[in-house]
């Protein structure tokens, strides 16, 4: 289930490129969605404070300059450095996937016995490297422990060689003989389906998410990123079908657009037409989580991410406050947020290591998947539906945004993988 960026993301990564960092500040209030950070040799460092004061607000600079440094797009850092570490550490990774691949199969690309439309890895080898998988992760009903899957090396349909769930699960093993790796939760996040998914993330990132740890900060950006990625796998875990594998960062991309929306509520006043803002951007969130039902989208990533990273955006973005009322209500959510975002960490982690987490919320399953016969009405381990068909609607946004030409490519990075297993 590869998950990149979805015309909800890529709608702001596109303007932003149409930014001219030398334009007035004018100019930039005119972007419809938010100013993107100056970048200029002088911008004004934060004086210093405590981590803590600095974490969660923007200094001691005076109300009035911290206004016009917000007006004028001047973030809290010059350099995004948590996003140029994630890129590197992505594209190492990456490199990775393609010589096991490329030993297992002899090319790094699989064509067979299913071709990879991202031109990567098999869904086996991303399985053994560290995809969100819950058959490795806990005791699956539908998936025993005596599946047999197509090996790494594997390029026949039906699979002349099969091993085993424990063999494909890799990392040594389960402790105990039983499924228990859990870190499956953070891995996806640096796993790339293929070269056209890692190129649109890192684009990404690099565009979208440097602009938000410009103006969050290193450490509050790094927070919010791997919370929301997480946290849409533990969504993911729960409620999507078993067996399917997931990879991808949109989860954790997703969450740091939810920060624009922290940015919009906070300073309603210091936004250039902030009601046509508003339509936007819920336009915009609408079309993402429409994009959900496409099969073999994994909108749990999308939902499970956005949710966390509007809870942890709230405590960490920085926001200006210019009266004492303003700063309470502010500090009123943020110790909502806080406790709210450990609570749903805790019980949907508990809930995914009973027996049955589809009891906890039956219906839940739907909010990514549209119940047809095809697809088992959105019950059982597994789904055959043709990767092909996410083309279709992918048109339609055509229709809505001139600017949407990009998600002619995006929309195949949200899909899962269909792995070839053999069971006896």
């Amino acid at each position: 289930m590869p998950r990149a960026v979805t015309p909800y993301i890529l709608t702001r990564i596109v303007a932003i490129s149409k930014i001219n960092y030398k334009d007035s500040s004018m100019n930039l209030r005119m972007l419809p969605w938010f100013a993107t950070p100056q970048t200029s040799e002088g911008q004004r460092q934060t004086e210093k404070a405590s981590p803590f004061i600095q974490l969660l607000s923007s200094g001691k600079y005076p109300v009035e300059q911290r206004i016009e440094d917000k007006k004028r797009g001047i973030g809290r850092q010059r350099f995004p450095f948590v996003v140029w570490g994630l890129t590197a550490i992505m594209t190492a990774v990456f490199i990775y996937e393609l010589i096991v691949n490329s030993k297992a199969q002899g090319t790094p690309v699989s064509f067979k016995p299913v071709i990879n439309p991202m031109l990567g890895p098999s869904s086996s080898a991303l399985i053994n490297l560290g995809a969100r998988f819950p058959p490795c992760m806990k005791l699956i009903e539908e998936v025993p422990l005596s599946t047999r899957f197509g090996c790494l090396n594997n390029t026949a349909n039906p699979p002349d060689s099969t091993c085993s769930l424990e063999t494909i699960c890799g990392f040594g093993g389960f402790y105990e003989r039983d499924p228990n790796q859990w870190f499956r939760f953070i891995t996806p996040i640096f796993l790339h389906a293929g070269f056209i998914h890692i190129l649109l993330n890192i684009f990404a990132q690099l565009t979208l998410s440097a602009q938000i740890e410009r103006e969050m900060g290193s450490g509050g950006f790094f927070i919010t990123y791997f919370a929301a990625g997480i946290f849409g796998n533990i969504l993911g875990g729960n409620f999507a079908l078993v067996g399917l594998p997931s990879i991808g960062a949109s989860g954790a991309i997703f969450g740091t657009v939810a920060v624009t929306w922290v940015d919009l509520f906070a300073h309603w006043k210091y936004q250039y037409r902030p009601i046509r803002k508003l339509i936007f951007m819920t336009i915009e969130l609408l079309i993402g989580v429409a994009v959900g039902f496409i099969p073999f989208v994994d909108n749990f990533a999308h939902l499970g991410g956005f949710l966390m990273g509007l809870l942890v955006g709230t405590t960490f973005y920085p926001v200006i406050s210019i009266s004492k009322r303003h700063r309470l209500i502010m500090w009123g959510f943020r110790l909502v947020a806080i406790p709210l975002a450990i609570i749903l960490f805790v019980v949907l982690m508990r809930n995914f290591y009973t027996s049955d987490p589809y009891a906890a919320c039956s219906g839940c399953r739907y909010l990514s998947c549209f119940p047809t016969a095809s697809n088992n009405h959105c019950k059982g381990a597994n789904s055959n539906t043709n990767i092909m068909y996410v083309m279709g609607p992918v048109a339609l946004y055509f229709l809505l945004d001139t600017r949407l030409y990009v998600f002619f490519f995006v929309e195949f990075f949200e899909l899962d993988l269909p792995h070839n297993h053999y069971v006896n």
